[in-house]
């Protein structure tokens, strides 16, 4: 295995995240998946790869995904990453956005603090942009995680999710404009 170039590693907590890594299994009696079906990459997407799909989830051969540094995806090819929409802050203060595989786009988290907070209380990606479980399972070693790094600013779900979105109202808009 290669090094990975040190500006597309993974922020300390999202690596100690993917050391624990997410699951997720198929509950055939209930017909329900129970855990989250996330994977953390093991650094950050390459922006070439970034660029190749988001000109085709776009359909914009303009666009290129450089305001993205994107960390994750689902089984069903969502995406989750950075949004660098703060021009001067630190990538983890940078506001977390889910793009869907099925034209879902949404902000979930104001900056990787908050992320953390979405893990522990047992929510993926994708799980947080939807209303949030009320039957997630906290995960107490996300949490740990959480607390180390973030210490202080646990809310529910729902709180962290709908403050993000208040802040970055227009990143709706501003997906809309890229798509042709």
């Amino acid at each position: 295995m290669t090094d990975t170039p040190e500006n597309l590693a993974l922020p300390t907590a999202l690596a100690e995240v993917a050391e624990i890594g997410f699951t997720w299994e198929w509950d055939e009696e209930t017909d329900e998946v129970r855990g989250c079906d996330f994977e953390l990459y093991d650094h950050l997407e390459d922006p070439a790869r970034t660029a190749w799909w988001f000109r085709l989830w776009t359909g914009n051969p303009d666009v290129d995904g450089s305001q993205f540094r994107f960390f994750g995806t689902t089984g069903s090819g969502d995406y989750t990453g950075f949004w660098l929409a703060r021009p001067t802050a630190r990538l983890t203060d940078q506001p977390i956005v889910y793009i869907g595989s099925e034209g879902e786009h949404e902000v979930l988290a104001s900056d990787l603090g908050d992320l953390l907070w979405l893990f522990a209380a047992g929510l993926g990606p994708a799980e947080a942009s939807t209303e949030p479980e009320p039957n997630a399972e906290p995960d107490p070693a996300f949490r740990a995680i959480a607390e180390r790094h973030a210490p202080g600013r646990q809310r529910p779900p729902e709180q962290i999710v709908a403050a993000a979105q208040a802040e970055f109202p227009h990143f709706q808009d501003h997906i809309a404009a890229l798509i042709r």
